[in-house]
């Protein structure tokens, strides 16, 4: 049966479904709505098991963003996702390097990938950011090692490249290594609307 739904009750009513689909599920509170937004970008009842958190993830995300911090997407898809009104008012901004004509150049020169060369890029600003990674596992893997040798301190890794290539390997890489805050997608599924989405999660508690 078509339900009749008001405009402004479609999210309401999407969430009321989520929760009914995932029944007797008990999901960790303090988790839950990101949990449920990614549910909500996909229609993907599997992230309610494979989206992993680092201790306290969503609290430490939800304090950078307060104070300010920036976001570094992988992909113009996630950046244009994510609801910049709100981090502008927190104070902060999206960047995506990817579409770069220097960054592109310097990809081709170097005989790399372009998230290489933006995640490098991306390392250079001036404030903590958070990484929202939904297309290319060697921004992760980019990241792990610029952690690694001391020349990164993200304020938050949200980790969840989709495919084939290295895609589960980057992920592990920050699951089992990382010294920083993360959420990551463990397999191969993920995409940037589901970066986009936990941003947002992380985003709408702070104001909605």
């Amino acid at each position: 049966m078509i339900e009749n739904i008001k405009p402004t009750d479609i999210e309401k009513r999407s969430f009321e479904i989520i929760t009914e689909f995932l029944g007797d599920k008990e999901l960790d509170p303090k988790n839950e709505l990101v949990i449920k937004r990614a549910i909500h970008a996909t229609a993907d009842f599997d992230y309610a098991d494979n989206l992993v958190f680092s201790d306290n993830a969503v609290a430490k995300g939800i304090e950078a963003l307060c104070s300010g911090c920036d976001i570094v997407t992988d992909t113009q898809m996630a950046k244009s996702g994510i609801n910049k009104t709100i981090l502008g008012k927190l104070g902060g901004t999206v960047h995506c390097f990817m579409s770069d004509p220097d960054v592109a150049e310097e990809a081709k020169q170097r005989n790399v990938t372009r998230a290489i060369v933006s995640m490098e890029r991306a390392a250079k600003l001036p404030k903590p950011c958070i990484f929202a990674i939904g297309n290319a596992p060697t921004a992760l893997i980019t990241l792990h090692g610029m952690i690694e040798e001391g020349n990164l301190d993200p304020a938050l890794i949200i980790g969840v490249p989709v495919g084939f290539v290295n895609v589960v390997e980057s992920k592990e890489l920050i699951i089992n290594n990382s010294t920083v805050p993360y959420i990551v997608a463990r397999g191969r599924k993920g995409g940037s609307n589901v970066a986009a989405a936990i941003c947002n999660a992380l985003l709408y508690q702070i104001i909605r």
